[in-house]
């Protein structure tokens, strides 16, 4: 049996691979951007409030994926930058409901070509006929793994 060499351990991990991976397109997405501060989170954010008006942050973390405390420091930063509002939700006082403000939607407007051009060109690195499997398969992993990580938290 072969050896292992490091180069080729890392070419077959998948933990290696989705890292790299998503540097590649958090790259690319900042050089489609040019100067423009928005970063691949920012848009995601941006883009589910859109989609789903009056979300409060602990959706959006399920929503979004981002990590709460993440998210949390991130939204804060929008909301200096005046991109979102938030007010307490009527369900619950201590919660905030995130809403885009006209400028979060003129930046979500302005930005959301781009941000197709980019999902383009990273999808572009596969044959046609393999695009719809590989976002299939991207999904089922991610579901896969909250599945898992929301049952290792339950257990604690």
């Amino acid at each position: 049996m072969a050896r292992e060499t490091a180069g080729n351990r890392l070419e077959r991990s998948p933990l290696h691979l989705l890292h790299r991976a998503g540097q590649c397109a958090a790259e690319i997405f900042q050089v489609e951007l040019g100067s423009d501060d928005l970063t691949p989170r920012q848009f995601a954010i941006l883009l589910t409030v859109a989609q789903n008006e009056g979300l409060n942050q602990t959706q959006l973390v399920e929503m979004t994926g981002i990590d709460r405390s993440t998210l949390a420091d991130v939204v804060r930063r929008m909301l200096k930058k005046g991109l979102l509002q938030r007010r307490r939700t009527r369900d619950d006082a201590r919660a905030y409901a995130v809403k885009l403000t006209e400028e979060g939607a003129r930046v979500l407007k302005t930005h959301d070509p781009m941000a197709r051009r980019v999902d383009e060109r990273i999808l572009s690195s596969l044959p046609a006929q393999q695009r719809d499997r590989f976002l299939q398969d991207l999904s089922s992993i991610v579901q896969t793994l909250n599945k898992i990580r929301e049952k290792e938290n339950a257990g604690k």
